[in-house]
């Protein structure tokens, strides 16, 4: 199977699945426990359905949009992921390139492999930087400081992952940073060469954001341990409202699920939320972020940007979700798979295709922009 085979998010995950180590795809596919959230994320759009209108004239299309002050030219944006180069040896350079190619927002997660400096130089399109909360309060101030310096626009505070999830696949393959395989992940690599011979000739994996922090030699410091010993499961609102405070700018809460706490998001001064479950790899049996819009936007999408992550595979999905009020959507596995199957082109084809369908879809939906779109446009079963 080649790129220019893959039209749709299942060709390039077949495509990755070929290409990746066994250990390595799991972690990009898997959830945690049985799976369940990751599923139920796509089915939820499914009983979810479109109703059209027609002879609107539908020439010119704007799929443009303004989310927490950045001017995207189009609703969807690339997620921030951690260890990219682990799937790709171009990594973030590959994705944070194909999103300034589409004109929309990219991400840099605290566990990313490029720096975010290196990114912030390179492109001029929006990046958002995603972090955790340390139990060191001088390291949450340094790492805010620090995007600050770079020019980064928005913040990111990511708040369902105060401990790792139980991703029952990265356990039968022994998958860590620093490895720790087991011997039928170990096998799994000596089927990929490729992978191994790509990995070894670039320049060393590392963590940059972390890099005084996480010791990827296998020493000090795993990616686990770093979940279960830096970050803080005593985090409360009132630690995030001084984060909110000292940022001063555009700051997103990334999880929130409740209208409790989407309200409280709003008490603080967040300018954006994101209904997240973390692609179902955190808590299994989460609710799915599509089936919680409503009831959000509702509450309070009036006052803040409301935006949603989790099973988006197509542009009708995409439709769907903003006929429901969220401003935008992010996108993780969607480039991920196409990233691991080809770097830059991958990404690049892959956008182009979600661009391609929501163009497509909006003229089918007789929509020439996305504030036309509606819950008139919806009915569920």
């Amino acid at each position: 199977m080649r790129l220019s085979d893959c039209h749709n998010f299942h060709d390039f995950r077949k495509l990755a699945r070929q290409r990746l180590p066994g250990p390595i795809f799991n972690y990009i596919d898997g959830a945690a426990d049985d799976e369940t959230t990751l599923r139920q994320n796509t089915a939820s759009f499914e009983r979810c359905d479109l109703v059209p209108n027609v002879l609107r004239g539908v020439q010119a299309i704007d799929m443009s949009v303004t989310v927490m002050g950045q001017r995207l030219a189009m609703p969807v944006y690339c997620s921030p992921t951690a260890l990219q180069r682990l799937f790709h040896h171009t990594g973030e350079r590959a994705v944070a390139a194909a999103a300034a190619k589409y004109g929309t927002m990219f991400g840099v997660s605290s566990l990313g492999t490029v720096s975010l400096e290196e990114l912030r130089k390179a492109h001029d399109t929006p990046q958002v930087y995603q972090f955790y909360f340390h139990r060191d309060r001088g390291l949450n101030r340094a790492m805010m400081q620090r995007a600050k310096d770079a020019g980064v626009n928005v913040m990111m505070l990511t708040v369902d992952s105060i401990t790792g999830g139980n991703r029952e696949r990265d356990l039968r393959t022994g998958f860590s940073i620093p490895f720790r395989l087991t011997l039928g992940g170990m096998a799994q690599f000596a089927i990929k060469p490729m992978w191994g011979i790509n990995y070894l000739t670039h320049e060393g994996f590392k963590l940059p954001q972390l890099d005084e922090h996480v010791d990827m030699s296998g020493g000090a410091m795993s990616i686990g341990r770093y979940f279960t010993e830096m970050l803080d499961p005593s985090m409360t609102w009132d630690d995030v409202a001084e984060m909110v405070k000292l940022w001063n700018g555009q700051f997103c809460l990334k999880g929130i699920m409740s209208v409790a706490d989407a309200k409280r998001a709003v008490e603080i001064g967040c300018t954006g939320i994101i209904l997240s479950n973390h692609g179902g790899r955190q808590l299994d049996g989460s609710r799915a972020a599509f089936d919680q819009l409503a009831e959000i936007v509702d509450a309070v999408g009036d006052r803040i940007d409301v935006i949603m992550d989790g099973g988006i595979q197509r542009g009708t999905h995409v439709l769907k979700a903003l006929s429901l009020g969220a401003k935008a959507v992010g996108v993780g596995r969607f480039y991920l798979y196409p990233l691991a199957a080809a770097g830059q082109p991958g990404v690049e084809r892959a956008l182009g295709l979600m661009r391609t369908e929501i163009e497509r879809d909006m003229k089918l939906m007789g929509c020439t922009s996305i504030d036309q779109l509606s819950r008139e446009n919806l009915r569920f079963r």
